[in-house]
């Protein structure tokens, strides 16, 4: 990957849908060789998809939490499927440590909330923190962030 990769990247991932063409502008190429390089980032897996960002206020769900999960009951392939049928659940991480799941899960209200983990409670031990609010929500991945990463192998 050169800078020019990095440069498409870093417009893709602050605007998906912007116009190739735009793109191609102001990272100095054309519009057919940014689809060229956006391509071949594809094909390579740097690229794993294109996703809208929702505002899940906006849907009613106005309450985020973070839910660790300690399992005491069942596999982790059973949990795996049942954790994917909780339309609430909006990311789910295997962790390392005393837990073994964090979700993060968008609902309406307390009383939902209340319901989701009372429903996965059978499972095992769950703590949850509330979100109260959200600096960084997704951050843009650039040469720079991952510049700690080179001092540390040097």
């Amino acid at each position: 990957m050169d800078e020019v990769d990095w440069r498409i990247l870093e417009e893709l991932q602050e605007h998906a849908r912007r116009p190739l063409a735009e793109v191609g502008r102001r990272v100095g190429l054309t519009a057919p060789a940014v689809a060229e390089r956006v391509r071949r980032l594809e094909l390579a897996g740097v690229i794993t998809g294109y996703h809208a960002a929702i505002d899940t206020d906006r849907l009613g769900l106005s309450l985020a939490a973070f839910v660790r999960f300690s399992v005491t009951t069942g596999t982790y392939p059973q949990l795996d499927q049942l954790l994917r049928h909780y339309p609430e659940i909006l990311e789910c991480h295997r962790v390392t440590g005393s837990d073994c799941y964090i979700m993060c899960v968008a609902v309406a209200s307390i009383r939902h909330l209340e319901d989701l983990i009372n429903r996965l409670t059978p499972y095992g031990t769950l703590t949850t923190s509330i979100v109260l609010s959200s600096p960084i929500t997704r951050r843009t991945l650039t040469p720079a962030n991952l510049a700690w990463e080179a001092d540390e192998r040097a």
